[in-house]
């Protein structure tokens, strides 16, 4: 079982920050192209879920990883409190919608884990319905996987404690992130122990699409790490630029 306490929040200490940075530039290059690939073909859809506590740092990976693709390919959807509309289908039409066409990548910044997350936390859903929306979260997946060509890239960004309050303290003091401020955040930090618990719970219950732990104390160390993953994604795909349309 995964104990977040005992796995490194850090870059391992003999990693080079310069020369991970140039790797990364590479990838991010690769990326384009393979991206473009990806959306000509259309044979296949990658969907990239990024989960992690207040102040993980998800919003940056979306804007460092991803940002020099062709905005005609990759959709991005933030999940937050559900609508009154959302409320009243189950918990998994909101995210049913947006899940990634063919030639698409869709990355969800929160996703339908916060339906066994968040709620559990806060004691809105009790053990029993929590085992049942395990299930049908594996089920959805699945269907995803088996029908519909979909490559399932599950991250979970793993900030300490010292940095969530660090890049807490940030969106207070910069004025280029306080926008991103919320009161409710600091209430959120004080159940850190109890995030945890139920993540752990997560990569207990819903592994058959693997998840990706990331060491995300540091930004150039992340991005790299998703990148190459993604990277390695798209080249086992194969992919081909189609011929001329009515032609073999």
């Amino acid at each position: 079982m995964v104990r977040l306490k005992e796995i490194d929040t850090r870059a391992p200490k003999d990693i080079d920050k310069s020369k991970t940075k140039e790797e990364t530039e590479k990838l991010l290059e690769e990326l384009d192209n393979l991206q473009n690939l990806l959306y000509a073909e259309s044979k296949h859809a990658i969907l990239v879920i990024l989960q992690g506590l207040d102040a993980s740092g998800k919003d940056g990976v979306i804007r460092k990883v991803f940002g020099r693709m062709n905005p005609q390919g990759v959709q991005v959807q933030s999940f937050k409190v559900p609508t009154e509309e959302e409320l009243s289908h189950d918990f998994l039409w909101r995210i049913h919608q947006h899940a990634p066409a063919k030639g698409m990548i869709q990355l969800f910044n929160r996703s339908q884990y916060e339906d066994v997350l968040v709620t559990r936390v806060h004691g809105w859903c009790d053990d029993k319905t929590a085992e049942k929306r395990f299930a049908a979260i594996n089920h959805f997946e699945e269907l995803l996987v088996e029908h519909n060509n979909t490559t399932i890239l599950k991250f979970y960004l793993h900030v300490s404690r010292e940095e969530q309050e660090s890049r807490l303290q940030e969106r207070l003091t910069d004025p280029t992130k306080r926008w991103k401020y919320n009161e409710r955040d600091e209430e959120e930090a004080k159940l850190w122990d109890d995030y945890w618990k139920m993540y752990e719970d997560v990569f207990e219950n819903c592994s058959a699409v693997p998840w990706t732990i990331v060491p995300a104390d540091q930004n150039w160390y992340k991005e790299n790490l998703i990148a190459k993953t993604l990277v390695k994604a798209l080249r086992d795909l194969d992919l081909k630029f189609p011929g001329l349309k009515g032609t073999n």
